[in-house]
């Protein structure tokens, strides 16, 4: 298909618990490229550095993950409308002329978890409740919006960052306190979760799910654990679940279709490879 070794990876610091190399390289294997995908651990301070040094390398781009996804936004060339609307980027794409492109496909991912999942899912359904006003949060709220949700209760455990985000992105948005987020499920179509509450290592989500509707699908961005406490206690009350490992991979596949010119698909096989690492 490609003769040419194509080389990408992913910046961050901490980076060494990411996953996304073992999805790239699956699917570079799988679809018979010749290239590779590595971890690139860069410290805050040398992030223009390494950045700059994408072009001299001759890699064909990077992903970018925590702490780094908003400043990097400073050393491209161009940042695509949606990232910037996002305020961060999780993908850089070089371009033939050197030139470095920045996007964020994190929503993308998250809507394409969600359409999987639940087939029939529309955005419009009903109140969307999400706990949580940081990067994921701000990334699957814009895609929302844009997939025509109408009515949007935003909760996190610091108000002001809530009152922002809601600021920014207008009405549809409304700002519940977080001593409220009982009642904030009253007749919601779907719960998000973007809080590191329930991850591997931290505290679970303190919240009582009894006024959620039995039909709402209960989502949580968070993949360690596969099934947080939270998805446990929907699941076990009759809600759909969804977790945070198909947001995970879809949100590889438009940077992977970016360097290596193909746009790979989410296989039970790359899932049980990636379930294998957790």
């Amino acid at each position: 298909m490609q003769n040419q070794f194509i080389m990408a990876g992913v910046m961050g610091w901490p980076v060494a618990h990411s996953r996304s190399p073992a999805i790239h390289n699956h699917w570079i294997q799988h679809y018979g490229l010749t290239g590779a995908y590595g971890l690139f651990p860069v410290k805050p301070q040398e992030l223009e550095t390494a950045i700059r040094g994408l072009q001299a390398l001759g890699l064909a781009g990077c992903n970018i993950t925590i702490p780094h996804k908003v400043e990097a936004m400073k050393f491209m060339d161009w940042v695509d409308p949606l990232a910037q609307r996002m305020g961060a980027i999780n993908t850089i794409v070089r371009q033939p002329d050197g030139a470095l492109h920045g996007f964020n496909n994190d929503g993308f991912g998250y809507i394409q978890s969600l359409r999987e999942e639940q087939p029939t899912w529309r955005a419009d359904t009903g109140p969307i409740v999400i706990l949580g006003a940081g990067g994921a949060s701000r990334a699957i709220l814009l895609s929302l919006m844009d997939e025509g949700a109408t009515e949007v209760r935003l909760l996190n455990r610091t108000r002001s960052k809530a009152d922002a985000l809601a600021e920014e992105f207008g009405s549809g948005v409304t700002v519940v306190d977080w001593s409220e987020r009982q009642n904030a499920l009253s007749g919601a179509a779907l719960l998000i979760n973007t809080t590191s509450q329930g991850m591997h290592g931290q505290s679970s989500l303190d919240i009582d799910l009894a006024q959620l509707p039995i039909s709402a699908v209960v989502s949580d961005a968070i993949y360690i654990p596969l099934e947080t406490p939270l998805l446990a206690r929907a699941r076990l009350r009759g809600n759909p679940t969804v977790n945070g490992l198909g947001m995970l991979l879809h949100q590889a596949r438009p940077a992977f279709q970016a360097w290596f010119g193909v746009m790979p698909e989410v296989t039970p096989a790359l899932r049980q490879a990636i379930i294998a690492t957790l």
